[in-house]
């Protein structure tokens, strides 16, 4: 799988993951929470499907 996260992309992901995945435990204690795993995932892999979907790419080119 190739990268196709930037790094502010990936970091952004990982907070909102780790917001929503604490979904769980605090506040509300929902199960909706669980939906923070997809962009824990994708931040911490680095490749989102629908980026390659979409043909977009925020990870900077190597020359």
């Amino acid at each position: 799988m190739p990268r196709n996260e930037g790094t502010l992309d990936r970091a952004i992901r990982i907070i909102v993951g780790l917001i929503l995945l604490a979904l769980v435990f605090v506040g509300p204690k929902t199960m909706w929470g669980l939906i923070g795993l997809i962009p824990l995932l994708t931040g911490v892999l680095g490749y989102c499907p629908l980026y390659q979907i979409f043909g977009l790419n925020t990870c900077p080119m190597k020359k």
